[in-house]
């Protein structure tokens, strides 16, 4: 179940209890004429099914200007009438996809911060640290602390709803966070290099991780199946199965591979590691942006009237 406080001129009230009483998958509602001071009008609150969430909040969209429209996942609820409200709704709660909280989510997503670059510039190093030292494990620990998956399924949505901006903002969070991460991780090597702490013998003798330095067909297969695993995790909310994701794709690897490779001077593998996070990165953009595209099309859920 889902939380909804509204706030609307007390002129419109009726009308907004009006749609929430009329929509399938709402019960709760309370009315607190007059108690919100800013912006000053009615509270109203209701609890809604997932998949009634599209028809309220597209019936609903003109208290973007005119009021307020917050939404909370409700952990626990007992209650009767929501058990008849969720089972009144079409569909299955998992398979509702909330396209106004996917906007809100993917445009912050494709925000470059300095939260991003930092966790972006740790999970490279570790990458680098794990490719030098042929480690798996730390490979797969940089795999998780990736957070560029957010980005890419910004490209996604940006795509599918014909968001030019989100996908241009969305493509140079990626290039800048990977470069700044790059080049840190560089720096890094180098200065290992120059205190003998590594050699060229680090890459030569890493045949456990060569796999990121050979992009082919199953690489791509892979970012396939990824890119729409992490959709379909991000608009079901399963953040478990969003980190299976990250452990599938070897684009952070590939990026701490490029910074050692360089410097090391290993200037024949720089061009495959950037190939595989390249491919990696075109192969979840085409997925996910397929997966979107079916569930707004097939996928039964209510809100075909809302404007998504």
């Amino acid at each position: 179940m889902l939380h909804l406080r509204l706030i609307c001129p007390p002129a419109r009230t009726d009308e907004v209890t009006a749609v929430l009483e009329d929509c399938p998958g709402v019960t709760n509602i309370v009315v607190l004429s007059g108690a919100a001071r800013e912006p000053r009008g009615d509270m109203i609150m209701c609890d809604a099914a997932r998949e009634s969430a599209n028809e309220v909040l597209g019936r609903l969209k003109w208290l973007e200007t005119e009021g307020s429209i917050a939404v909370e996942q409700v952990d626990l609820s007992l209650s009767k009438a929501a058990e008849e409200a969720v089972e009144e709704a079409p569909g299955e709660p998992d398979d509702a996809v909330i396209w106004e909280q996917l906007a809100q989510r993917v445009s912050a997503d494709s925000r470059i911060t300095w939260a991003y670059l930092a966790f972006l510039a740790v999970a490279t190093q570790i990458a680098g640290i794990g490719v030098l030292q042929n480690s798996p494990i730390l490979i797969v620990g940089a795999m998780v602390l990736g957070p560029e998956f957010g980005a890419v399924a910004a490209i996604c949505f940006g795509l599918l709803q014909r968001r030019w901006h989100l996908i241009m903002t969305s493509f140079r969070t990626l290039i800048v966070g990977f470069a700044l991460a790059i080049a840190i991780t560089f720096a890094c090597a180098l200065v290992s290099t120059w205190f003998g702490w590594i050699g060229d013998e680090n890459l030569w003798t890493n045949a456990e991780v060569q796999f990121i330095v050979k992009p082919d067909k199953w690489s791509f297969i892979v970012a396939l199946l990824a890119g729409a695993a992490g959709v379909l995790s991000i608009t079901a909310g399963k953040s478990s199965a969003l980190v299976g994701v990250f452990i599938s794709v070897t684009t952070v690897p590939a990026a701490g591979y490029v910074a050692v490779a360089l410097a090391l001077g290993h200037w024949q593998e720089v061009m495959p590691s950037a190939g595989q996070l390249a491919l990696n990165i075109l192969g979840m953009v085409i997925s996910g942006t397929a997966t979107l595209l079916v569930q707004r099309k097939f996928w039964p859920q209510v809100g075909r009237r809302s404007s998504v």
